[in-house]
């Protein structure tokens, strides 16, 4: 490979991770207020809940099956928001792996000079429809987490 193509190829590399940066950067903004309702109003009402369950009158099988029956609604809305996640990542990752597959046959073909341009047309694509699939992604959390903001 010569150095330009290098040179090409580590300037596209760049702005690939600058596009997957965007990503991150919508994801954290549309889903803070879910971070933030899991993080601290159901953390702090698990911490309540759990504190009423230790009372001197309690075996101590029973404080742990009242701690962890606390625990609940917490340890369900971190999996909810963590499934909603991985499958956003999956969807990505696929997306981001078929640009790549794109990439490398034109290189394999040659067409190196639009390969370079078309994959980064690609990613950005992909990038700005995933962008878009967030804020209904955030939606649905919300509503199965019954957060009215």
């Amino acid at each position: 490979m010569n150095h330009i193509a290098a040179a090409e190829e580590q300037i596209v590399s760049e702005r690939i991770k600058q596009k997957l940066h965007e990503v991150n950067l919508a994801a954290q903004e549309h889903l803070s207020p879910i971070q933030d309702h899991v993080n601290f109003t159901l953390q702090q009402a698990y911490f309540k809940c759990a504190y009423e369950c230790f009372d001197r009158r309690r075996k101590q099988e029973e404080i742990s099956n009242c701690v962890e029956h606390c625990s609940v609604p917490v340890v369900n809305a971190q999996q909810r928001v963590e499934n909603e996640m991985a499958k956003f990542q999956e969807r990505l990752n696929r997306a981001l792996m078929v640009c790549q597959d794109k990439f490398e046959s034109a290189k394999l073909q040659q067409v190196k000079t639009n390969a370079l341009n078309d994959l980064e047309s690609c990613v950005e694509l992909t990038t700005q429809e995933s962008i878009k699939t967030l804020p209904h992604l955030a939606e649905r959390l919300k509503a199965s987490l019954y957060i009215s903001k």
